[in-house]
């Protein structure tokens, strides 16, 4: 399939494919290929999407190619290599999560990118407090991650982060419980 979408890009002819979202919704789609870009051991199309009229990204495993192509196509200016990895993995890292969360941080700005595992947009909130809006597809697994921060912080809006962090509280409460009840 990779090799099909290659052959698109190097041979400048338009793609047709259905298209599965990360929510499990399939469209049928008709770009002109520009690139393809691994990041995190994922490979991305980076194409024109001539239906929006706009550059869009889409994850290779989730393109179903469609026969025959489509016509061969005049290539549009294209941005330079490092801003469409950064727009990747930019795409990549705030992918539509099933739970999304705005919070605070009591911690410098630069102190939170430093922790993040991926490059997410953290908003400084003066010399020591920020914001970023983090999501995963499990709350509990968002919860773990801001747990990992080594900074304080607010939960701005998400019920469901609020009651995975009570969860995780009770279960490590009961352990640090039964540690205390063993005898040493």
């Amino acid at each position: 399939m990779r090799t099909v979408i290659a052959a698109s890009c190097r041979d400048h002819e338009r793609l047709r494919f259905d298209y599965t979202a990360h929510s499990g919704a399939v469209s049928r789609r008709s770009v002109e290929p520009y690139r393809l870009v691994n990041d995190r051991r994922r490979w991305y199309l980076v194409a024109w999407d001539t239906d929006r009229d706009d550059w869009r990204t889409f994850r290779a495993d989730r393109i179903r190619p469609r026969t025959p192509a489509g016509p061969r196509f005049t290539p549009r200016p294209l941005r330079p290599d490092q801003e469409i990895a950064a727009q990747v993995a930019r795409g990549a890292a705030e992918a539509t999560w099933r739970y999304r969360a705005r919070v605070i941080v009591h911690a410098p700005a630069a102190h939170v990118r430093a922790r993040l595992p991926v490059p997410v947009e953290v908003e400084s909130l003066g010399a020591d407090r920020c914001t970023f809006e983090p999501g995963s597809d499990h709350p509990e697994l968002l919860a773990l991650y801001l747990g990992m921060l080594g900074a304080d912080f607010t939960i701005v809006d998400s019920p469901e982060l609020v009651a995975a962090l009570r969860t995780l509280t009770r279960r490590y409460q009961r352990a640090i419980n039964a540690s205390q009840a063993e005898p040493g």
